[in-house]
């Protein structure tokens, strides 16, 4: 096993928590992770009918007599359990006792608020992060393979190829996860907006292009993201507003949480196909991106990210909220330097008041430099930053 960064926050949650829930992307390692972390606790998971059946029968009886540990997989496939663990642990005032995952953000977390609001700690696990591999000693010279391999665990512990992984993976995403949220009739043209969507990996959300493209309403193409979202396969960089006398982009970037899955869609069969594909730089910079929402997750904290544009075209790929101060980080997909790089973050700390020294920019090469307009690093370098 891959050792993950979030088991340290895992335990030191459940040892204060009456209940932790880990969510995430479908085969992005909870099992494992739960498993690895509790290995005494009994394991249940609710994509079996005949669990489900059998606790659905006499839902207090089963879990009482399992309050010494128990691991409940796809905890949201029955919603009923949460009232009564909540029941439990109210009597018997046990940290640790239930650790519940899932890969339905909305439906998981819909349920723990209605019922275990205040008892349950809410942790977030993603693919591998650069620094896992780093961790395990899997190394990788050139970002266009994690790029177009992606991080899922399996691909690593399995060795499969991202061709014979990532096709059946979509599949089983929509026949299992996108049913559960939403029944959607036309599942192929689910997957053809997923394409779709691929190809828009890094721009301004637009709704309306969305729908010209596709043939379908708004209101369907919101559901859609809604669904995506909430299930780990995107999310949204929102625009930082503050003012500084410049009229502001408002409409959110949209990203995937794993740039593989991207590639796939787009139907990029090898690292070679994806340095020539009209989208590379926006993979890049989805894939620089995660590197840091990953980190803040594995921390169990909410990432502040987010990124700037006017209405002239001037951006910043990335801003770093620390609570003080915004730290901007421009993204290029380019393996050598070029004096352009720090255009936007000088024009951006002039308005903004901000330093060269807590400014970057991360590139595709392997140089760390630092220069006028800030400072240069190698992506194999992030940890300079993200740390």
């Amino acid at each position: 096993m891959i050792e993950r960064i979030l088991k340290e926050k895992l335990l030191k949650l459940a040892g204060v928590y009456p209940v932790v829930s880990v969510t995430g992307p479908r085969q992005s390692g909870k099992t494992t992770l739960v498993k690895a972390a509790f290995p005494k606790y009994e394991y249940i998971t609710l994509e079996d009918p005949d669990i489900r059946q059998l606790i659905a029968e006499d839902p207090r009886k089963y879990l009482q007599n399992r309050q010494k540990g128990l691991i409940i997989d796809e905890a949201q496939r029955l919603p009923e359990i949460f009232s009564y663990i909540q029941g439990i642990v109210d009597e018997s005032n046990k940290t640790g006792a239930f650790i519940l995952t899932g890969s339905q953000n909305f439906l998981l977390l819909e349920k723990i608020s209605q019922s275990l609001a205040g008892r349950v700690a809410i942790l977030k696990l993603m693919p591998f992060s650069i620094k896992e591999l780093n961790n395990a000693n899997i190394n990788i010279n050139e970002p266009d393979e994690l790029i177009y391999k992606g991080m899922y665990p399996r691909l690593y512990d399995k060795n499969i190829l991202p061709v014979d992984y990532y096709p059946y993976y979509i599949q089983t995403y929509v026949e299992r996860d996108v049913r559960l949220i939403k029944n959607i009739v036309n599942q192929s043209a689910f997957i053809k907006f997923m394409k779709i969507c691929a190809g828009r990996t890094g721009q301004l959300l637009n709704i309306n292009e969305l729908s010209n493209v596709t043939g379908v309403n708004r209101i369907t193409i919101n559901s859609w993201l809604s669904i995506l979202e909430a299930s780990y396969i995107i999310f949204f960089l929102q625009p930082h507003f503050k003012n500084y006398n410049k009229r502001l982009v408002k409409m959110p970037k949209l990203y995937f949480y794993d740039t593989g899955l991207a590639c796939s869609l787009l139907g990029i069969k090898n690292s070679e196909q994806l340095s020539l594909h009209f989208n590379y730089g926006s993979l890049f910079e989805n894939f620089i991106i995660n590197e840091f929402i990953k980190h803040n997750l594995n921390a169990g904290t909410t990432p502040s990210l987010y990124f700037w544009r006017d209405k002239s075209g001037k951006e910043i790929d990335l801003l770093l909220d620390n609570g003080d101060k915004l730290i901007p980080v421009e993204i290029k997909a380019a393996k050598t330097y070029s004096g352009d790089f720090f255009k936007n973050i000088i024009y951006w700390n002039k308005l903004s008041e901000g330093e060269a020294s807590n400014s970057f920019v991360i590139y595709a090469g392997d140089q760390n430099l630092e220069l006028p307009g800030g400072r240069l690093i190698g992506w194999k370098d992030l940890e300079n930053i993200v740390d």
